[in-house]
């Protein structure tokens, strides 16, 4: 019994050590599965993106859009929004009190200076210019009579037949008679020029404006609104404000000769008027730090209105013989401004350049361009240096050769709709 024994207790070894062995080997399985799925999950984004890339390098040069540097003389201006103001504004008042029985203007009207544009009832005004006639005739008939006195008094002084006094007083009166005389003829003139006032005229060349008075109405000098106003719109003003860092600039340009400016369209920028600079202001607004310019426009078309809004430029300089790029192909960089500039070999470089100047449409390169040079304007997405371009057009196709190849795919889809779906000839009926 006691050699039986230990057999029965050395069976079950054997078995746990295989179960313990085959747990370890399932999770040794499970971990190697988890780190392999990992490695696998890591991996795969580079492999696509490789892939990605690989497509790109093989899809050939990068298409671009390219423009030659070329010289040219480019102005240089001064920008500013300036407001129409008329050349000169009268508001028409009456010169003499009465009724008005006539106006002889339309509204919108234009006149020139000396139009009659209304009339005052002359019937007063006449009565008082025929007193001061008659007046001037009565004294006229006065000193001819005290002439004719002194006459015949100086030859009988002569001879001693009456004092020489008597001759004197004569002689003071014709010298009287003559003042009154000249009195009269001022009187005349006076009542002469009352009279023209009640002919209301233009005293400037302009247009009218709303009529203010209507016909029956008395109108007196001292109204305050007037009959009409009348405002010179040809030739016509404009004023506006640059900063005071830009007057030297102006003045030294001014004093070589009158400036041109142009009016333009604040919706479109197109030139409205072509005028030039009359006055540069005497003084600094200190609130704003501007000072006040105004140009002078013929305004022949009447294209420019007292109280409109423009945009005005200025030329004070032209750069002549300078190297200019569109705009579009300036790069900015870490490193300043660059272009791509296209070689012989088709293939793009980037050249630092130096900007003198730059507007919406063109640059003028101070230096690190020759005119010539190709530099690319579009396409820069997939561009880099050294990259291999084609150089495409920018010009659309004609309307007509675009209708006649749409007009050649209708005619092929009509023929594969004759011939069938599959473009195959229909089967023959049996």
């Amino acid at each position: 019994m006691h050699g039986e024994l230990p057999k029965q207790k050395l069976t079950p070894k054997p078995a746990s050590r295989l179960r313990r062995g085959l747990t370890i080997l399932v999770v040794l399985v499970a971990v190697g599965a988890a780190l392999g799925y990992v490695f696998l999950g890591m991996h795969a984004p580079q492999q696509r993106t490789g892939g990605r890339a690989a497509r790109f390098a093989a899809s050939g040069p990068v298409p671009v859009l390219a423009a030659a540097a070329k010289t040219a003389d480019v102005p240089v201006y001064l920008n500013a929004v300036g407001t129409t103001k008329a050349y000169n504004t009268v508001t028409v008042h009456a010169q003499v009190d009465g009724k008005l029985i006539a106006v002889d203007f339309k509204e919108g009207q234009d006149v020139k200076k000396g139009d009659i544009l209304a009339q005052i009832d002359p019937t007063t005004f006449k009565a008082a210019y025929d007193q001061a006639a008659a007046k001037k005739a009565q004294d006229e008939a006065l000193l001819a009579n005290a002439k004719v006195d002194l006459t015949r008094y100086q030859q009988l002084a002569a001879t001693n037949a009456i004092n020489r006094q008597q001759a004197d007083t004569q002689r003071a009166l014709v010298a009287q008679y003559t003042a009154q005389v000249q009195s009269d003829q001022a009187a005349i003139e006076s009542a002469q020029a009352t009279l023209g006032y009640t002919d209301i005229r233009a005293p400037i060349d302009g247009r009218t404006g709303i009529r203010q008075v209507d016909v029956g109405n008395i109108v007196h000098t001292s109204d305050s609104t007037g009959l009409v106003v009348i405002t010179q719109i040809k030739p016509i003003s404009v004023t506006f404000s640059i900063p005071q860092q830009d007057i030297q600039t102006v003045n030294d340009a001014f004093a070589k000769g009158p400036l041109d400016a142009d009016a333009l369209r604040s919706d479109s920028n197109k030139v409205i008027e072509h005028g030039k600079l009359a006055v540069v202001d005497n003084q600094v607004d200190s609130t704003t730090g501007t000072v006040k310019l105004k140009a002078d426009f013929p305004n022949e078309d009447v294209q420019l209105w007292p109280g409109q809004f423009v945009n005005v430029r200025l030329l004070v300089d032209t750069l002549k013989g300078v190297t200019v790029i569109p705009t579009g192909a300036v790069q900015r960089g870490p490193n300043g401004t660059f272009v791509y500039v296209v070689g012989a070999d088709d293939k793009a470089a980037m050249r630092p350049i130096k900007v003198q100047k730059q507007d919406e449409d063109q640059t003028v390169v101070a230096s690190g361009l020759a005119p010539g040079d190709k530099v690319v304007t579009t396409g820069f997405a997939r561009l880099t240096d050294g990259a291999k371009v084609t150089i495409g057009s920018d010009t659309p196709a004609p309307p007509a050769a675009a209708g006649a190849q749409q007009g050649k795919g209708q005619r092929g889809n009509g023929e594969r709709r004759q011939r069938g779906g599959n473009g195959s000839r229909p089967a023959t009926q049996q």
